[in-house]
């Protein structure tokens, strides 16, 4: 990575006879998605700045199988989850911490069947745990006078009952929170979820992303907040649908938050 990031692996820290407190998972779409890896950049300096002590696996993380999965191909997520699950415990990793609700999900509640139990985090969980022992402080005023909305992910909100997190941080950036007509509980899908991402829509009235981007457009927000690279990709699509992308951003929290920090 360029800009110098302190980025260590699990290989190297290993060697040096180091164990990390955290693992970052940095996830399919935050290592290859161009978009993504802005978040992936952004969290790791939030870690950096924080001092956190944390490693990724580098070249031996391997996708979740959470797409596998939801596509319907339980033989195939089972390959490499259990891959991934003989990676992590040779490492002995205990705490793990993921951009992706999806790999959040899928590494909290359907690894541990198969015998990968962690303590994992979504990285806005994180982040506010930094903000709140004050490891990480947010005292400029960018987002000050802004509109911030924020879109609920399906499998953070929904599948696993977070919505507070994202929301105690966005209002430590001094930014006015606005509230779509469907959120936390009631939140739609960006329509990505589901392994989604990956085919054409049914035929309908409307794509998914489209009626979601309108729920966002309602509050007149400057910036679109999102905790997930895949909801992200389709709010930035949606937005481009409707010629908005010079009035309005679609940024991640970890992104708004380095930014609030100068970094």
């Amino acid at each position: 990575m360029s800009e110098q990031l302190n980025v260590p692996t699990m290989a190297e820290l290993m060697a040096e006879g180091k164990q990390p407190d955290i693992l970052f998972w940095v996830g399919s779409a935050g290592s290859y998605d161009d978009r993504a890896k802005k978040i992936t950049k952004a969290f790791v300096k939030l870690l950096n700045k924080a001092n956190v002590n944390f490693a990724v696996l580098g070249t031996e993380e391997s996708c979740t199988g959470d797409i596998a999965k939801r596509a319907g191909n339980e033989f195939l997520f089972q390959m490499q989850a259990v891959m991934n699950i003989e990676v992590l415990n040779a490492y002995d990793v205990k705490k793990i911490v993921t951009c992706d609700p999806h790999s959040f999900n899928c590494l909290k509640n359907e690894y541990p069947g198969l015998g990968g139990n962690y303590e994992v985090f979504h990285h806005t969980q994180f982040i506010k745990e930094l903000l709140d022992s004050g490891q990480l402080e947010v005292t400029e005023n960018t987002f000050k006078g802004k509109r911030i909305t924020f879109h609920d992910p399906c499998y953070l909100g929904r599948a696993n009952n977070e919505y507070d997190a994202p929301r105690d941080i966005l209002k430590k950036t001094n930014a006015t929170l606005v509230e779509m007509k469907r959120s936390r509980n009631t939140a739609l899908c960006c329509g990505a979820g589901g392994a989604q991402m990956f085919k054409e829509p049914e035929p309908g009235a409307m794509d998914i992303n489209m009626l979601r981007t309108e729920d966002a457009l309602e509050t007149k927000p400057d910036i679109i907040a999102t905790g997930c690279p895949y909801c992200n990709t389709m709010m930035t699509d949606g937005i481009k649908f409707k010629e908005k992308e010079n009035s309005i951003v679609v940024k991640d929290i970890a992104e708004l938050i380095a930014e609030a920090k100068g970094l």
